[in-house]
């Protein structure tokens, strides 16, 4: 049997001056699952000192979900390009329009 890997769509990372850490990873996978029907896997994350601001994930087992801080959310995920949108729109409200 050969395994098929997951393709990478997208990985940056941004630190910025005042310690703020911006990361982003999507990978396409090669097969649909119950928990990522739309074959996405992904980890959009914002913190500073080690402290969750908002986090975007789809680990197994959890689904599609969004971290404010400790709080945790269900997250309906429409397309990638909704799903970037939505991150960006929470890191510049989260940090004040930065």
């Amino acid at each position: 049997m050969q395994y098929v890997r997951a393709r990478q769509v997208l990985r940056d990372k941004e630190m910025r001056p005042d310690g703020v850490v911006v990361e982003r990873v999507v990978y396409e996978l090669p097969h649909r699952s119950r928990d990522r029907p739309h074959g996405m896997k992904y980890r959009l994350y914002c913190g500073k000192d080690g402290r969750c601001i908002v986090r975007y994930d789809n680990e197994g087992g959890k689904g599609d979900h969004v971290h404010y801080g400790s709080e945790e959310q269900v997250y309906r995920f429409v397309s990638l390009e909704q799903l970037l949108v939505d991150f960006d729109r929470d890191v510049k409200r989260l940090l004040g329009g930065i």
